[in-house]
């Protein structure tokens, strides 16, 4: 089974050793991702606004494979406080329609970079 990886700049370079992502049997599985602004490598202030940069960095990332957030079949999001739950959701409800994909939410010690949160996903090719 061939995996590819998949690169675009217009989501983070990766901080470590692992692809953004891999294609493989006809899914894309990304790497998590955190609200790090791809021109600058900065952080997005504050849990708002990580979430919506991290999921603006998975669809980047879908494009570049082919693909679009929307098909999303699970998503896994790490917290580093878990009363930032609604927040983080309420960003999803606005960046995604239903049906949303099988989702995890966990709360975790630390995130690198200190981020407050951390989103992978899924994703079916067309």
């Amino acid at each position: 089974m061939p995996v590819n990886p998949v690169h675009t700049d217009n989501a983070p370079a990766a901080i470590g050793a692992y692809s953004q992502a891999t294609l493989a049997e006809g899914f894309l599985f990304t790497s998590g991702q955190l609200g790090l602004v791809p021109a600058t490598g900065a952080l997005a202030e504050g849990v708002e606004a990580q979430a919506r940069q991290a999921f603006a960095n998975l669809e980047a990332i879908c494009a570049a494979a082919g693909t679009t957030l929307g098909n999303t079949v699970k998503m896994t999001i790490f917290l580093a406080d878990i009363n930032e739950f609604a927040v983080v959701n309420k960003v999803m409800t606005e960046v995604m329609s239903k049906p949303y994909p099988a989702r995890s939410c966990f709360a975790v010690a630390a995130l690198p970079k200190a981020a407050r949160v951390e989103i992978e996903a899924v994703v079916t090719m067309p």
